[in-house]
């Protein structure tokens, strides 16, 4: 599966690169929520925890739906703006501004996107025009619990009051830690935006998205964007354009805004580990198939200790030749099993490194 994004038409111009300091605050939530996803940061998780004012941590919980799963589009509120193409604020205090800009019917759908589980790529009315909607999100909420169900009924009750009070948290959340750590991010997410404008510029959209992440392609022919995911989607510029946001907080998450009527944004992290370019979610579903069957477990196990030779294979395993070569093709297919030839003798053998990272490759699939 992956999120499309049709490019039908988007003039070059329109594609532009800006970091957001009200989306990589809404990532510093989710880090702060979810440690586990996000091994590298983990001194930085103890030392914000450390000295975060019980307050402030409890309020951290009251909607931390919002940002648990990874973050909702709130945090990313220019594209939901009219006007084509416009860029996150320079400041906390200008994105959130930007923020207070969506209309009420705006900012309730996204809020309610992990609360309601609200279809977010379709046209139509949203929970506060429509009452059949809104009864849907109420009842999806209160399944996923009393805390989700009271905020998704305040919300829907009185916009104003809860749209003043996220503000208010964040920029608590800016004085308590963000800030420090904005000052310390910004420079670096600055030049890396830099560099993926000079590449727009000099060698255009194909080479810019191919240095965002591996998982992100364009296919020129068909005017499309590909992100290879496990989760589906689909969005257009349409006559409007294409935003990048970097994230140094972010990885493994690569998130795509395709929610009607806003404009596309590819939020990608920068500084990620150095390993090879991760598989795709097809590559990554035939390894771990692959590596289902018990009889091929069996087979891997005496690969890993040694190089063997398929009749060597079927003498040990009371098997046929036959049938270990079917097994041992399966998994030279997911990239598994290496070969080499020894005089008249062909050797096969475990990639140990390749199955060692199979773990990173599954967590990474699964979070991006």
């Amino acid at each position: 599966m992956s999120v499309t994004i049709d490019v039908t038409g988007l003039r070059p111009e329109r594609v532009a690169v800006a970091p957001s300091p009200l989306a990589e605050l809404g990532m510093a939530l989710h880090t702060l929520s979810e440690p586990g996803h996000h091994p590298r940061l983990q001194g930085w998780v103890a030392g914000v925890t450390a000295r975060l004012d019980p307050h402030l941590a409890d309020r951290m919980c009251e909607a931390e739906f919002l940002w648990r799963t990874t973050f909702s589009d709130l945090f990313l509120a220019c594209a939901g703006l009219p006007g084509g193409a416009p860029l996150p604020g320079r400041t906390l205090a200008a994105d959130l501004d930007l923020l207070d800009k969506l209309s009420d019917e705006q900012f309730v759908a996204a809020a309610l996107e992990f609360t309601s589980a609200l279809p977010c790529d379709a046209p139509g009315p949203g929970p506060l025009a429509d009452a059949g909607l809104r009864r849907r999100a109420l009842k999806l909420a209160a399944a996923r619990g009393p805390r989700q169900l009271r905020f998704s009924e305040r919300l829907l009750a009185e916009p104003p009051r809860i749209r003043a009070w996220l503000r208010e948290f964040l920029l608590d959340c800016d004085e308590a830690f963000f800030a420090e750590s904005w000052s310390r991010l910004s420079g670096q997410l600055a030049a890396d935006a830099r560099h993926k404008t000079e590449l727009l510029r000099r060698k255009g959209l194909a080479q810019a998205l191919s240095a965002v992440s591996p998982a992100v392609t364009l296919d020129e022919t068909a005017g499309r964007i590909s992100v290879d995911k496990i989760s589906g989607g689909r969005t257009a510029t349409g006559d409007g354009g294409l935003l990048l946001v970097p994230t140094l907080l972010g990885w493994p998450h690569l998130l795509v805004v395709h929610r009607w009527g806003w404009q596309p944004v590819l939020h990608y992290p920068v500084g990620a580990p150095d390993l090879a370019a991760p598989p795709s979610v097809e590559q990554l579903t035939l390894r771990l198939t692959a590596l289902s069957h018990p009889v091929r477990m069996l087979l891997c196990r005496s690969l890993a200790r040694s190089a063997f030779t398929t009749s060597e294979l079927a003498q040990a395993h009371g098997m046929t030749a036959p049938e270990v070569s079917r097994h041992l093709g399966v998994l030279r297919k997911a990239g598994l099993v290496t070969t080499r030839r020894r005089g008249r003798y062909v050797l096969h053998q475990l990639d140990v490194a390749m199955v060692a990272r199979l773990g990173h490759d599954f967590l990474e699939g699964v979070l991006r």
